[in-house]
């Protein structure tokens, strides 16, 4: 008898615990229970992300997961605050349209806020669930393509529509700290943008891409982003042999060059950006990489009007390093923003990672320093969950990595910077040019008959060692 009252005495206080933790727990927005006040309407405050709290700072001894180890947003590094080397920012279709899905399987990833529809209250409650993720993860900037935040409708006046009721939305949650690092427009996904937007072989679709930018610009504007992207994604060609090239690419520049006239006429002083990308979708983009996207940019007369968004895995696709292609861009004068991501070597496509490889970042870092920083511009995390990640509180351990992979990856210029002896063996490897005949040649004056003349006179030149290994040590060594 007594063994069966103690049975009885354990299973109420275990039913009074539930009751307790449920009463406790604040609310989400669960996809069963939508009529419970979890919809777009202002009487709505719970939490879509319930019992995360404001990322902090911890360092590098913290075991918290849900903390920073190397990003400190207020320290002072190289004369500025580390949140303004960073300047980072959530992409929203990454991180609240991402489905998990890939070109092999289905979707993995189904939030509990979602409906399954795509309707205007659920693009309203995903704005408000990036914001409130945006404001526990402690950053104050995010990017948007138009048709993520906001859903097609039958005509493109209904599509502005449905857009102009979420950017009221966005602009009421933003307040006074959080703006958008850039917007753009979705001019892939559509099946009328098959052929691309401004290089299609139809007037009416480059039309209809023409005015969708020009609301995307707008709503931009609106918004106080910083900049404004364009990225081709089908702007290229699958086949020569049935395409002008020469054609599409005058088409495309005559679509950018009413992009900025337009601009400049509603007073929007925001960079515009392109973003190179290879291929895929097409066979070939035709802002295949940085040098090519500066030629394209010089010979058309657009050079000052444009900067460059460089993604990372991008840059693994076009065959170089993102490292090379910061360079490149930095070197024309165009380092306009920076796509955070990477790619993995054994996976032929854009798997858009989230960066975590210390050695790159620094690279990345090292030449951000050396341009004195990328504003407005700043590091947008285009990058999505693992398909096998499906738990809401892994997209903020994912951006927690990104931030302080980047962190890190800033402290360690500094330690490059200080220790200066990488500069050291780069200044060396060049002296030869630091003399008289060197500064010669530099200036424009050395030409052939002169040059042929102490040719002769030093007779065979010997050639250093390049001192690669040495190079590559000293690197290693602040990492």
């Amino acid at each position: 008898m007594k063994m069966k009252a103690g049975r009885i005495l354990l299973l109420l206080l275990c039913l009074n615990v539930v009751t307790f933790g449920v009463i406790a727990v604040p609310q989400t927005c669960p996809a069963s229970d939508l009529e419970s006040g979890c919809s777009d309407s202002e009487e709505w405050k719970g939490e879509f992300f319930p019992g995360i709290p404001k990322i902090k700072y911890e360092g590098p001894s913290s075991k918290n997961p849900l903390s920073f180890k190397w990003y400190n947003a207020e320290e002072e590094i190289l004369g500025k605050k580390m949140k303004d080397w960073l300047r980072f920012s959530v992409a929203f279709w990454h991180t609240f349209r991402g489905t998990g899905g890939d070109p092999f399987g289905a979707p993995t990833k189904n939030w509990p806020w979602e409906d399954g529809t795509n309707s205007v209250a659920m693009a309203k409650r995903r704005m408000r669930a990036n914001f409130e993720f945006i404001n526990k993860l402690g950053v104050d900037r995010w990017c948007f393509h138009d048709r993520d935040i906001a859903p097609d409708g039958e005509t493109l006046e209904e599509s502005n529509k449905n857009l102009d009721e979420v950017v009221a939305l966005a602009k009421e949650l933003q307040g006074s700290k959080i703006r958008p690092l850039w917007g753009t427009a979705q001019l892939f996904l559509h099946p009328r943008y098959m052929h691309g937007g401004a290089t299609s072989p139809e007037v009416g679709v480059y039309a209809y891409a023409a005015a969708q930018v020009k609301k995307a610009i707008e709503v931009t504007h609106y918004l106080g982003g910083e900049n404004y992207v364009f990225w081709g994604g089908r702007e290229g060609y699958q086949s020569l042999l049935n395409t002008d090239m020469g054609r599409e690419l005058d088409h495309l520049a005559r679509f950018l060059e009413a992009a900025v006239a337009y601009k400049k006429k509603i007073g929007y002083n925001g960079t515009l950006l392109i973003e190179p990308k290879p291929q895929e979708p097409t066979k070939h983009q035709y802002d295949w990489d940085a040098a090519t996207s500066a030629n394209f940019l010089r010979k058309y007369g657009l050079i000052g009007e444009f900067k460059l968004n460089i993604e990372c895995n991008h840059a693994t696709l076009s065959g170089h390093s993102c490292h090379h292609e910061l360079e490149t861009a930095r070197l024309n004068g165009l380092l306009g923003n920076i796509d955070a991501n990477t790619g993995d070597p054994q996976t032929g496509w854009d798997t858009d990672q989230f960066l975590t490889d210390i050695a790159e970042a620094t690279l990345v870092m090292l030449t951000v320093v050396k341009n004195g920083g990328i504003a407005p511009g700043g590091f947008n995390f285009d990058a999505k969950l693992r398909r096998e990640s499906t738990d809401v509180e892994d997209l903020f351990i994912a951006h927690i990595s990104g931030m302080d992979t980047l962190a890190r990856g800033l402290r360690n210029v500094v330690k490059l910077i200080e220790d200066g002896s990488l500069d050291e063996l780069v200044r060396k490897r060049y002296e030869s040019f630091d003399t008289e005949i060197g500064a010669h040649i530099e200036a424009g004056k050395g030409d052939f008959e002169y040059l042929e003349k102490k040719a002769i006179e030093w007779g065979e030149p010997k050639v250093p060692s390049a001192k690669q290994e040495l190079a590559e040590m000293l690197f290693q060594s602040v990492l």
